[in-house]
């Protein structure tokens, strides 16, 4: 008897690098989906449904089972879907890919977004810790890509740091990624980006420069010009 295919959902926005993420996990694997936009502003009943404790994105909903967290759904979709795999197959290199993977979380994304909704000396500190996290990372490169000659797990949780740190680099004025002091990483990055089945899954780049400019010019507003 054939295996019974379970409808596979995506609940994201366009703007994401998590949701991103998890949209090239898909594509590497060759996964259909069904793509849902969500508006965080007004978050849906299927949004709250699925992801009850944080009501954020993404969330995969494999048939009607929920899955939330980039990572953790990274993780979900290699082994349901086991061919090309993304993760090492030996247990230290798995550990290795999740511990890249939190790192590029904790110490790249999280002061990514203090570096964008603030400014003056908490602004300055964070792109000072991003920039010698960067450092940090490129230490883990294993030739072409974090996974080697071909795209993995550390690749993928990379992603987003791509055009959204050129995006964020040029709203604040300064490059995360420079040649001269990151050339592995700016390689990677390079080849990375000029792969067609990855750019074109990128949002328009001048759209994602509008967009965060806006939030951050929000928030900045809020911050001082409280209702």
């Amino acid at each position: 008897m054939a295996k019974k295919e379970h409808k596979v959902r995506l609940l994201g926005t366009w703007r994401s690098p998590f949701v991103y993420r998890v949209r090239l996990a898909l594509k590497l694997k060759g996964i259909e989906y069904e793509y849902i936009e969500v508006d965080l502003k007004n978050k849906s009943p299927l949004l709250l449904e699925s992801n009850p404790v944080h009501k954020l994105v993404p969330v995969l909903i494999h048939g009607n089972n929920p899955v939330s967290e980039s990572s953790v759904i990274l993780e979900f979709i290699d082994e349901t879907w086991p061919e090309n795999p993304l993760m090492p197959q030996d247990p230290h290199g798995m550990a290795v890919a999740r511990f890249w993977s939190k790192f590029i979380d904790e110490k790249c994304m999280a002061p990514m977004k203090t570096v964008l909704l603030t400014d003056g000396e908490e602004q300055e500190k964070a792109m000072t810790e991003i920039k010698e996290a960067l450092k940090t990372l490129e230490g883990g490169l294993k030739g072409r890509f974090f996974g080697g000659e071909v795209i993995g797990f550390v690749d993928i949780a990379a992603s987003s740091l791509s055009i959204w740190s050129e995006v964020l680099g040029e709203i604040v004025g300064t490059k995360f990624i420079d040649s001269e002091k990151l050339p592995l990483l700016r390689s990677w990055f390079e080849e990375f980006t000029s792969i067609d089945l990855l750019k074109e899954s990128f949002p328009p780049y001048n759209k994602l420069i509008a967009s965060y400019k806006a939030r951050r010019e929000d928030h900045l507003a809020a911050k001082f010009f409280p209702n």
